[in-house]
């Protein structure tokens, strides 16, 4: 079968502008409705040239009745500024066009503040990932982002970096037992555990929230798809940290990566529609629809998530525990963050709502986990508080290609080699996260080195992650 596809360039390429009928066109094409990608072509021309006889149309209708109501449409959105305002970009060089222009769009948002992109930068939907965005007084849910509160969690045993060699099997057994991956997935009713999290008052005051609790209780104390993982480490210290305890030397460390599971993705879904219902935005802009945080609407998505934000960190804090018991082991040093989320903060003396979409909050002397990939370092860092970045740093190293382009140009025996150079044991995952799909972390946190300073390195020996092809980012 002919390849249906066509993109927004297509249809510019014949006559339509990048407004709300474009996207309208592209669903439409969505359905495969048989005709070849000329077809198809040549009835989106004939649509948008005479649309008033599409009308009866089953297929085409939609398109032809917002062609000819699109001046009255795009009248009554919010207008966007002419011109983006400046930010702090770090890592240009490494940054895809994709990013940049959703950025240039986000700084085009009549509430926007300020802005920055970090240098692990990629295009996603609404704020790109590693964009952040001070607003006036109005949260975005996309700026937030599906994953809400995904965060970072290590522990650091006090057991020598050699444990991983000599008690290894051991060490996978409790990874495999204690953890559970992939969306969707979750705990029978016998299997779960309590937590105060669910006792959270949204749960029962709440209409929307209310109907999430089972699902809350099901995930609790999972991992997502995608991107997120559970592995054991050697963390290297340099030098001694006093704040942290931590003696200089090599240590067995566990670290975590996920969020707020089916509730984050939920609650994401149902504000997001909601936003774009209530606040028109150009068709460009659509996925930066905001909820002014005076509204009903914008405060109520603001408590649901922080809970999910809470409910992000109580996952986390199960797997920790569990996995700490079963280790037998003492903790040394607990660090954690967390970012798709969005924080009340001050700039220039002025309280604004600062959206970190994949990125890690680094105000003075925070601590903060950059991860690099399954077979690459990851970053203990303490934030330096810089102001253009909006005291943020990247949250990982980036996507350097699509899962889709991973899948279909990396090969899995580069992928073992890689794993055995570095000895490194791989539970799960797919070749869409493979180390070759990342940009280079060290690159990413050079480029980042006025936001944080290192304070200890993570080496992944022990990776479990989902190997179901889902994704959660």
């Amino acid at each position: 079968m002919e390849n249906n596809r066509i993109n927004g360039n297509d249809l510019i390429a014949i006559g339509y502008k990048e407004n709300h009928a474009m996207g309208v066109a592209l669903k439409i094409n969505k359905k495969r409705l048989g005709y070849t990608r000329e077809e198809m072509l040549n009835h989106f021309k004939m649509v948008l040239t005479t649309p008033e006889q599409y009308l009866g149309d089953k297929v085409f209708h939609p398109l032809a009745e917002i062609l000819l109501n699109i001046e009255r449409i795009d009248a009554e959105s919010i207008q966007l500024k002419t011109d983006p305002q400046d930010y702090a970009i770090y890592g240009e060089e490494h940054i895809e066009e994709g990013a940049r222009k959703q950025m240039n769009t986000a700084m085009k948002l009549p509430v926007t503040v300020a802005g920055a992109l970090m240098p692990d930068a990629h295009q996603g939907y609404g704020l790109p990932i590693g964009g952040v965005l001070a607003t006036n007084n109005a949260v975005i849910p996309y700026g937030v982002g599906v994953d809400i509160g995904c965060r970072m969690a290590l522990s650091i045993f006090d057991l020598p970096a050699s444990y991983v060699e000599t008690h290894a099997d051991k060490l996978k057994e409790i990874i495999l037992q204690e953890t559970r991956f992939g969306a969707g997935h979750g705990f029978l009713k016998h299997e779960r555990i309590d937590h105060a999290v669910l006792e959270n008052t949204l749960f029962n005051t709440h209409d929307f929230i209310r109907n999430l609790k089972d699902k809350a209780w099901t995930q609790l104390g999972s991992s997502g798809g995608g991107n997120h993982f559970v592995e054991f480490g050697v963390m290297e210290f340099a030098a001694a940290d006093k704040n942290l305890g931590v003696e200089k030397g090599k240590y067995l460390a566990l670290l975590t990566h996920s969020g707020s599971r089916g509730l984050g993705a939920t609650i994401a879904d149902y504000y997001t529609k909601l936003a774009m219902k209530l606040c028109k935005l150009p068709y460009e802009a659509q996925h930066l629809a905001y909820l002014d945080l005076n509204t009903t609407e914008g405060m109520d998505y603001w408590l649901a998530m922080n809970l999910a934000g809470d409910y992000a960190s109580a996952c986390h804090q199960v797997i920790h525990d569990k996995i700490k018991t079963s280790l037998g082991a003492e903790l040394l040093a607990k660090v954690e963050n967390h970012h798709n989320f969005a924080w009340k903060e001050q700039h220039n003396s002025e309280e604004v709502i600062v959206h970190r979409k994949g990125a890690t909050p680094a105000s003075k002397d925070v601590l903060g986990i950059i991860p690099g990939s399954m077979a690459t370092p990851g970053f203990l860092v303490r934030g330096k508080g810089e102001s253009s970045a909006l005291n943020s740093a990247s949250h990982g190293a980036g996507r350097l290609m699509s899962r889709t382009k991973a899948i279909k140009t990396l090969v899995a025996s580069d992928l073992t080699q890689l794993l055995k150079d570095n000895g490194i044991t791989l539970l799960g995952a797919g070749m869409d996260e493979a180390p070759m799909a990342y940009k280079d972390i060290h690159t990413v946190m050079a480029a980042q080195k006025d936001l944080v300073s290192v304070v200890a390195t993570f080496s992944p020996k022990i990776v479990r992650m989902a190997n179901d092809g889902s994704r959660e980012d």
